[in-house]
């Protein structure tokens, strides 16, 4: 009899470790499922807020949404300017008006350019001052190289630019939100011709001609090498497709817009009136 209580004993004593095993193996369980449900809210909190942010994010005007033929050109000088004249040459021959996006260092050495340019009916863009990546700036530096520029081409033509494009089309939204606090809006491009590549006049006739549709913006440089070469026909196949070329100023809607994730400047919805 002893002997069995003892033996029942000990079966109780070595089964003690067996519950607690059982125990904390069902408590590791319970956490392990609890940490992963945190982790999971975690994550889907977190691709909310990422979403979200992105959703806000500050976007320049890339292309306008219209449809009646019209479409921007323009020229971005930052470096040479033997080409400048022969340009507003050409486009006086096919009456084209366009926007001219200046480095205030090119305007500093051209500045009989710059008064030429306007004199021609052209309108000039805000390009920077320095031609910096605009996205490694300050609010303040940013602020310098807008105003500095703009006061230049002020005090040189009397008219003082409300376009901007960032050098490199590099930007964040520090840079717009800015950009447009300063009175500017802000331009990027919906071409690229690509023509600072240099690969000849065929090829910059192409890219800047075979997507092209009302709303672009097509985006040239005053001192590509095959610029002079391929404006014309350029401008030909604008002409033939019946698109008129205007300033960008011209292009962009004024009333009632907004900018979709694309990069396109529409008009807003139209509210439906309610049925009573």
């Amino acid at each position: 009899m002893i002997k069995h209580l003892e033996k029942q004993e000990e079966h109780k004593t070595a089964d003690v470790p067996r519950r607690q095993k059982g125990k904390t193996a069902r408590g590791m369980l319970a956490c392990t499922a609890a940490l992963l449900f945190a982790m999971s809210i975690f994550c889907i909190t977190q691709t909310q807020s990422i979403t979200a942010s992105a959703g806000k994010r500050e976007l320049p005007i890339y292309f306008v949404e219209r449809d009646d033929g019209k479409i921007a050109i323009s020229f971005d000088a930052a470096w040479g300017g033997d080409k400048t004249e022969k340009i507003l040459d050409i486009l006086d021959d096919y009456q084209v008006k366009t926007t001219f996006f200046l480095v205030d260092i090119w305007t500093e050495r051209f500045p009989e350019l710059v008064k030429e340019i306007v004199a021609r009916g052209h309108e000039i863009g805000n390009h920077s001052t320095t031609h910096a990546e605009m996205s490694k700036q300050s609010a303040e530096q940013i602020v310098k190289e807008l105003s500095v520029m703009s006061d230049h081409v002020e005090v040189l033509t009397g008219i003082r630019p409300t376009l901007f494009r960032p050098p490199y089309g590099d930007y964040d939204d520090e840079v717009v939100l800015t950009a447009r606090a300063q009175g500017y809006e802000v331009i990027q491009w919906s071409v690229d011709s690509l023509d600072w590549k240099n690969k000849g006049t065929e090829d910059l006739v192409s890219r800047a001609t075979r997507k092209i549709k009302s709303g672009d913006i097509v985006l040239f440089h005053n001192d590509s090498q095959y610029i002079v070469e391929a404006l014309p026909a350029i401008l030909q196949h604008y002409r033939d497709q019946g698109l008129q070329v205007v300033k960008v100023s011209e292009l962009l809607l004024t009333d009632g817009w907004t900018i979709d994730n694309q990069g396109c400047q529409k008009p807003l919805p139209t509210k439906i009136p309610e049925v009573e």
